[in-house]
């Protein structure tokens, strides 16, 4: 496959609602759209770097100055057999993952094309519909958020996520689970506490959660396996993990019981097969984050989550959820059943709408 033409597209798509986290609220979301035109074919892909450096040290300036100053240039005109042929003509570029991630989205949505397949199949798929939850951000009063699941939950969704941070957090797991008692339900830190708050994660215990996902430092591995000893929850490591050996240090370490693999964190599809796989083998479960995409990220998501260990439901919603127009038709829906359809079409299975792209688009550029 030749690749003739790169286009990279900064966007910014106003969300439906704020979405509130320990790391700050957000009204609208920026990201980095990009096309790859080789052999008559386009490939599509999305880098989820955001316009600020609160989840990641990564946003979309950096990722665009990756982009066009590094990736890009290593690929553009080149014949490629295959995704890992791209991805060792710039392997020498450390970090950057949300930026390499964009581009090899791309480069596997055309690679998929080419052979007429989905992106599912291509990647190893076994299903053809994903279990998905829902992620709630903060929400100024209990009544608020009960009021939000109970809409959630009348959607179809099989798995309700609340974010917390100190102030809170146990007082809406307590109104959630006093309301709900049956529902599968887990909460997230994103990196909000520190070991002191040990006593907050052991009376969480006793409130049957799915999991507690990234109490502690962003980059921490080690002191987690210290309050996993302590806890019965499982806490499931988000942040912390940017590749396969990552994945391996935090299971051998025991600092998690479960995985959530973000491609945009670790890099690409490429690595999230392999900590996928890894996991499989030490009986470690899987589910699949999500970083607001837009239907062209959440196309790939929904075909990675289509890989047999993914066995909990992801954040993977609706496109109503977050936008009120996306940019791919037809739009992503919860089935009433909770669960999502995997596109059967060749490569992301959706067809991207240029004339909505052109609207959130803020700046492009185009590399031949």
């Amino acid at each position: 496959m030749r690749i003739e033409r790169i286009e990279i597209r900064h966007t910014k798509m106003d969300l439906v609602s704020p979405f509130t986290t320990s790391m700050g609220t957000e009204y609208d979301e920026e990201h980095i759209m990009v096309r790859i035109d080789a052999d008559g074919v386009t490939g599509w892909g999305e880098s989820v770097a955001e316009g600020t450096p609160f989840y990641s040290y990564e946003t979309v300036t950096t990722a665009w100055h990756i982009m066009q100053d590094f990736l890009i240039p290593a690929i553009i005109g080149k014949d490629l057999k295959d995704v890992s042929e791209a991805l060792a003509l710039y392997e020498k570029v450390r970090g950057h993952m949300m930026a390499k991630a964009g581009i090899e989205s791309a480069l596997w949505d055309a690679f998929a094309k080419i052979k007429g397949v989905s992106l599912s199949k291509m990647l190893g798929g076994t299903r053809e519909k994903i279990d998905v939850g829902v992620s709630i951000g903060i929400q100024s009063s209990e009544s608020e958020l009960l009021k939000k699941i109970e809409g959630y939950l009348g959607e179809g969704y099989k798995r309700i996520k609340i974010k917390i941070s100190p102030g809170h957090d146990m007082q809406y797991v307590k109104a959630v689970r006093r309301e709900f008692p049956d529902i599968l339900f887990q909460v997230d830190a994103n990196s909000a506490y520190t070991l002191s708050d040990i006593d907050l994660f052991k009376m969480m215990d006793d409130f049957n959660l799915l999991l507690i996902e990234q109490p502690l430092g962003y980059e921490d591995i080690y002191d987690h396996s210290k309050l996993q000893r302590e806890l019965k929850t499982a806490i499931c490591l988000d942040e912390s993990i940017h590749s396969l050996d990552d994945t391996r240090a935090a299971i051998e370490l025991n600092s998690c019981k479960i995985i959530n693999i973000k491609p945009g964190r670790v890099g690409g599809f490429t690595e999230s097969k392999l900590i996928h796989d890894f996991c499989q083998t030490m009986n470690v479960p899987v589910w699949h984050g999500g970083m607001l995409e837009s239907g062209i990220g959440r196309a790939g998501n929904v075909a990675l989550a289509s890989l047999p260990n993914f066995t909990l439901p992801g954040d993977i919603s609706a496109s109503k959820r977050y936008y009120k127009e996306d940019i791919v038709d037809p739009e992503f829906v919860v089935n009433q059943d909770g669960t999502m359809d995997v596109p059967k079409g060749p490569g992301i299975g959706v067809n991207v709408n240029e004339k909505a792209l052109e609207k959130v688009t803020v700046k492009k550029a185009v590399f031949s």
